[in-house]
């Protein structure tokens, strides 16, 4: 349930408990997210509210997100309202986060011998005149934020494969990139800049030659703060906390924006820790039992 590996961490699957916080993997990102929508859930039963009151534990939100794609494909069958997504957001409400798109470049060159360079062209040596564009392409869109809450979008080199041996000219280079994009980014955008690139290099240089290809999509989220689902929460976590509610932005992607893509008005909100993805992860246990209130008090304000 979005929960890593284990790689470099101490006894992982041994939760253990120091003052409010409870360690192990997966504490913070994000069972605590799904044990609040569990005891939630049994505690809005008891409401008898007039709404439903749905959790979805859903599996790998880490890879291809198959789990919410399935239930946004039945969304007909449930029709929500709204949906709060309890990824880790230290007690904020996110109201945005960013999305990516991945894309293979390829650069194509003459395989020669290392001691005729007459007779190659060296792909890699080509990849480096992209490299250094896209390196100014992210200078560029860092210098511009234009969202309130995610600044701007970025662009970095990922992965990259050439050559054969040391004594040849590589024919081929291959480079894997992951565009970060903010909402009003698309895919086509994106594409258009990495092309204008490859199209600038290739006016430059007569033996330039590459191909991009676009991979995986996951589109950037945004909610309206005035959303009735938005208000209910700042109201609600504002009560139950004595703590201004604040509208954030996350820089992570997570499953909302396909609810969001859906039509469903939704957020993320969940409790403080720390150590995703890391060698030591807590969550503070005190905020997982806040956004328990939380949750029922906006599922009582919200089913009615």
């Amino acid at each position: 349930m979005d929960t890593v590996g284990v790689t470099g961490m101490d006894a992982p699957h041994t939760s253990r408990v120091e003052g409010n916080r409870l360690y192990g993997r997966g504490a913070y990102d994000m069972k605590a997210g799904l044990a609040a929508c569990l005891m939630a859930a049994k505690r809005a039963k008891a409401l008898n509210l007039r709404g439903d009151v749905i959790v979805t534990a859903v599996a790998d939100e880490e890879v291809a997100s198959i789990g919410t794609q399935a239930i946004c494909r039945e969304l007909a069958r449930w029709q929500p309202d709204a949906v709060i997504v309890t990824e880790p957001t230290e007690m904020e409400i996110a109201v945005a986060h960013k999305g990516f798109v991945w894309f293979d470049i390829e650069t194509f060159g003459v395989a020669a011998h290392g001691s005729r360079p007459h007779l190659g062209i060296d792909a890699i040596a080509k990849m480096g005149k992209v490299l250094t564009e896209l390196a100014q392409l992210d200078l560029d869109l860092r210098a511009n934020p234009t969202h309130p809450h995610l600044g701007s979008g970025s662009i970095h080199a990922s992965l990259i494969q050439g050559g054969q041996e040391l004594s040849s000219y590589p024919a081929y280079c291959k480079l894997q990139v992951e565009r970060r994009t903010i909402p009003g980014e698309t895919p086509d955008l994106v594409e258009a800049q990495l092309q204008a690139i490859l199209d600038r290099c290739a006016a430059a240089d007569s033996t330039f030659k590459a191909k991009l290809t676009r991979g995986l999509v996951r589109e950037a989220f945004e909610v309206p703060e005035n959303a009735p689902i938005v208000q209910l929460c700042a109201q609600h976590l504002s009560h139950i906390t004595g703590a201004t509610a604040k509208m954030s932005g996350v820089s992570f992607w997570a499953d909302s924006a396909f609810f969001a893509s859906a039509g469903v008005p939704t957020l993320l909100l969940g409790p403080h820790g720390f150590g995703a993805h890391g060698v030591v992860e807590w969550v503070d246990l005190d905020t997982v039992s806040q956004c328990v209130e939380i949750y029922v008090a906006v599922a009582q304000a919200f089913c009615v």
